[in-house]
C-alpha cells in the first residue's frame, strides 16, 4: 500500500491507478471499525483498485465538539487498510488540506440544515467542503459511504448531482454489534454502563418499525412510540427522532415504505446517531 501525504503525490498516484481501471474510494476519519472495513470490501468487490483517506477534518467540528479527543489510531488503521487490500492511502495534514488563507466553502443549501445539520450548525458545510476536495484530488469512479450517516449520504449525493462530479455514490448498510448497537468510532468514549444505555437508540428505531409493520402510518403516532423508549431516562438525552424522505430529508406525515427513521441522542456527553430505512412493504 502506498501512503501519500500531499495533494500532489496522491493526485499522481491516483492518476496511475485509474489508468484503464475502475477506482473506488473510501473517505474516513480513522479510528476504523468493521463498518469501515465493510466499505473497503464493497469497494474491492466492484472496483479494480481502492483508495482510502484518513483525515480528521476540523472543518466539520463545532467549537465545543470533540475534535481534540476524537480517537486517532493511525498505525492500527494503516495496517488494517493494507490487510484489506487498499492500494493507496491519503493521510494529509490539516495544513495540506486547508492552506493558510483558504476562504472557499462548498455548501448544499437547505439540506445542510436538517437533522444533524440543525443540531450541529456548520457541520455539513465542513463535510461537503472536504469531500469535494477529496473528490478533486482522488477523482474516483465510485465513492463508498456508510448508511449510518444517512443525512451525509443525501447531502453528498446532492452535491455530486449539482456540481456534476463524475462519481457514483454508494451507501453501504449499517454494521451493528451483536446486540444491535451501530458501530461508531465514538463508541470508544462509552463506559460499560453508557454502552448499555446507548442501545436505547436502536430500541427506539425498532419500536417505530414494529408499530409501522403493525399497520400504523401516522408519523406523529410512530414518533411518539419511539420517544417512549427515552421517557424517564435522564442519562440519555434525545436530540431528535424524525421520519423523513431519505433524499430530501423532509419530514413525512403518511409513512410509506422507504422512509428514513433517524435518531440522535447524547449518552452522557457522547452524541450518537442511528437510523433505519423502512422496507418497501410491511414485514
Amino acid at each position: 500500500m502506498r501512503i501519500c501525504n500531499t495533494v500532489e503525490d496522491m493526485r499522481a498516484a491516483c492518476r496511475g491507478a485509474r489508468r484503464g481501471k475502475r477506482l473506488g474510494f473510501v473517505p474516513t476519519m480513522g479510528a476504523l471499525h468493521e463498518g469501515h472495513v465493510s466499505l473497503v470490501r464493497a469497494a474491492r468487490a466492484s472496483c479494480h483498485a481502492v483508495a482510502a483517506s484518513i483525515f480528521v477534518n476540523p472543518a466539520q467540528f463545532g467549537p465545543n465538539e470533540d475534535l481534540a479527543k476524537y480517537p486517532r489510531s493511525f498505525d492500527r488503521d494503516r495496517e488494517l487498510l493494507e490487510k484489506e487490500g487498499v492500494a493507496l492511502l491519503f493521510a494529509p495534514s490539516v495544513e495540506e488540506m486547508y492552506p493558510a488563507g483558504a476562504v472557499t466553502w462548498v455548501t448544499v443549501e437547505g439540506l445542510s440544515s436538517k437533522l444533524d445539520g440543525r443540531s450541529r450548525p456548520g457541520h455539513f458545510r465542513g463535510v461537503t467542503t472536504v469531500v469535494a476536495k477529496l473528490f478533486h484530488i482522488v477523482e474516483p469512479d465510485v465513492a463508498f459511504f456508510g448508511q449510518k450517516d444517512a443525512a451525509q449520504v443525501a447531502i453528498v449525493r446532492r452535491m455530486v448531482h449539482d456540481l456534476n462530479f463524475p462519481v457514483e455514490i454508494v451507501a453501504c448498510p449499517i454494521v451493528r454489534e451483536a446486540d444491535g448497537l451501530a458501530m461508531s468510532s465514538r463508541n470508544a468514549y462509552l463506559d460499560s454502563q453508557q454502552r448499555r444505555r446507548a442501545l436505547l437508540l436502536y430500541c427506539s428505531l425498532m419500536r417505530v418499525k414494529k408499530s409501522w409493520e403493525g399497520g400504523e402510518r401516522d408519523a406523529a403516532k410512530l414518533l411518539a412510540t419511539g420517544r417512549e423508549e427515552f421517557a424517564g431516562k435522564k442519562s440519555v438525552r434525545l436530540d431528535y427522532l424524525e421520519i423523513v424522505d431519505p433524499d430530501s430529508l423532509d419530514p413525512v406525515e403518511g409513512v410509506g415504505g422507504g422512509a428514513l427513521v433517524a435518531v440522535a441522542a447524547f449518552v452522557g456527553s457522547t452524541r450518537l446517531i442511528d437510523n433505519i430505512l423502512l422496507p418497501g412493504s410491511p414485514g
